[in-house]
C-alpha cells in the first residue's frame, strides 16, 4: 500500500518544496519594502484615529505604541510574510493545479491558467473589498467608541496580527466561486448539492464572519453579507457547469413528495381529534 502513495509523497514534496521557495523569496523581497507596506496596512487605523482627534475633546488624540523590545523588527516581519503569500500566490496556485492535474483528463489539464489566474483574482478583490469597505467602519467604530473618556493607545503587533487575519479571512472567502466552478468541473459537486447545502452554508457563514471581524455587528453583516452572494453565484457557475442531471431531481422530487405523504395523514388524523 505505501508502495502505491510514495509517487504521490514525492510529487507532494516536490510540490511544496517550490512552493515554500517561492515564499521565503518573496519574503526577502517584501521585507525589502517593508515600510511602504506597513504605511499601507496602517491607514484605515491612522483614519480612526484622526477620527478620534476630531471627536475628542478631554481625552488626547490616540497613538501607535509598541509595547516590545525590537517590536518594529518583529512588525516587519508579519509585514514581510504577510505580503510574501499575496506575492507567492499564483505560484501556489500552479503548484496545486500542478499536483492534481496527473488524475485530470486533457482539456481540464489546460485549465491551469484560468485556476491560477482567477484564484489571483478573487483573492485580491476580498482583500480590496476588506481594506475599503470593511476596516473603515469596523476600525472607526471599535476605536472611537468611548474615545471621549479614554486615550486609545493601539498596539502595532497586536493591530498587524488583526488586520492580516481579516485580510487573509476575506481574501479566501472570494475564492469560494472559483473553487466551486473547479470542483463542479471535476464532477465533485453539482447545483443540487449546493442548494441543498444552503442552509447549512448560512450558518458556516455567520460563524465565520464572527470570528474573522471585530465584535461588532456591523463588520460581520459586512462579511456574511457577500459570502452569501458569493455562495449564490456559485450555485449558478456550478448549474452551467456541472448540473445535476434530471435522474437526481426526479428522485429529489420523489423523496420530498414521500415526505409529504407521511406528513399530511398525521396533520388530517390530529385535526380529526
Amino acid at each position: 500500500m505505501f508502495d502505491d502513495i510514495r509517487p504521490h509523497l514525492v510529487e507532494l514534496r516536490k510540490r511544496l518544496g517550490i512552493s515554500f521557495a517561492s515564499l521565503i523569496v518573496m519574503f526577502f523581497v517584501m521585507f525589502y519594502f517593508h515600510e511602504p507596506i506597513l504605511n499601507w496596512m496602517v491607514e484605515p487605523l491612522n483614519q480612526a484615529l484622526i477620527e478620534v482627534g476630531k471627536k475628542s475633546v478631554h481625552a488626547a488624540d490616540g497613538m501607535v505604541t509598541t509595547s516590545q523590545v525590537g517590536g518594529a523588527f518583529f512588525v516587519a516581519l508579519k509585514v514581510s510574510f504577510f505580503a510574501a503569500i499575496m506575492g507567492a500566490l499564483p505560484i501556489i496556485l500552479s503548484q496545486i493545479w500542478a499536483f492534481i492535474a496527473p488524475g485530470l483528463y486533457a482539456n481540464e489539464k489546460k485549465m491551469v491558467i484560468p485556476f491560477v489566474v482567477g484564484g489571483t483574482t478573487m483573492f485580491a478583490v476580498g482583500v480590496l473589498f476588506a481594506y475599503y469597505v470593511v476596516t473603515p467602519f469596523g476600525f472607526n467604530f471599535l476605536i472611537t467608541f468611548g474615545s471621549f473618556k479614554f486615550t486609545p493607545l493601539i498596539n502595532i503587533e497586536d493591530y498587524v496580527g488583526f488586520f492580516t487575519k481579516i485580510m487573509f479571512g476575506f481574501g479566501l472567502a472570494f475564492e469560494l466561486p472559483i473553487f466551486a466552478y473547479f470542483l463542479a468541473l471535476l464532477g465533485l459537486i453539482n447545483d443540487r448539492n449546493m442548494i441543498e447545502f444552503f442552509k447549512y452554508a448560512i450558518v458556516i457563514i455567520f460563524i465565520v464572519a464572527a470570528l474573522l471581524t471585530p465584535p461588532d455587528v456591523l463588520t460581520q453583516l459586512l462579511m456574511a453579507g457577500p459570502l452569501i452572494i458569493l455562495y449564490g453565484l456559485s450555485i449558478l457557475i456550478v448549474k452551467v457547469v456541472n448540473p445535476a442531471s434530471q435522474e437526481e431531481n426526479d428522485e429529489e422530487d420523489d423523496e420530498e413528495e414521500d415526505e409529504l405523504a407521511k406528513v399530511l395523514p398525521l396533520a388530517s388524523s390530529d385535526a380529526d381529534k
